[in-house]
């Protein structure tokens, strides 16, 4: 699993995106950052490259985070896709996935309510960032199992969920 580094001030706040510019350059992950309210981040998964996008809306103390899965859904699935979000995201605790409308790519979406003070650690931003990629990496299987295997969404999750017990 892709862990995120960040050798930093635990205590260190700004501009959440500049933390994570700093996250992504220690990680040596490729980034682009246009403007002070948005950067993406280029990242290898365990099953396909992750390119997140963080958001930051500093009139609302809002981050904003959608990483684009390698996956686009074409329209005789879309529904399949759908029932499967669905039970994904009953067993999410933060975050959920979702289609981009725009061009039909599979996503996972986070966001995180800030204080006045734009009270996000590095601490914080690392873990973010962790989720993400965590849940994306976990569920990426599930979705795949229905769009190239057939299965239906039950199935799927029953497949990519399997836990393997003792050793080989």
């Amino acid at each position: 699993m892709t862990m995120v580094n960040y050798d930093g001030c635990a205590d260190f706040t700004a501009n959440p995106l500049d933390i994570l510019e700093m996250i992504a350059g220690q990680n040596e992950w490729p980034y682009e950052r246009s403007t002070d309210d948005e950067i993406i981040v280029a990242v290898n998964g365990e099953w396909c490259d992750f390119h997140i996008r963080y958001f930051w809306e500093m009139e609302d103390n809002l981050l904003q985070a959608a990483a684009m899965l390698d996956m686009r859904v074409p329209d005789n699935k879309k529904a399949k896709i759908l029932e499967t979000i669905n039970l994904v995201n009953e067993r999410l605790a933060v975050g959920h996935f979702g289609i981009w409308t725009e061009d039909n790519t599979l996503m996972f979406r986070h966001s995180s309510m800030l204080g006045a003070d734009h009270d996000l650690t590095a601490v914080a931003c690392e873990k973010i960032t962790d989720a993400i990629l965590a849940e994306s990496n976990k569920y990426y299987p599930v979705f795949q199992f229905v769009l190239w295997a057939g299965k239906n969404p039950d199935e799927a999750l029953q497949s990519a969920m399997l836990e393997t017990i003792g050793e080989a």
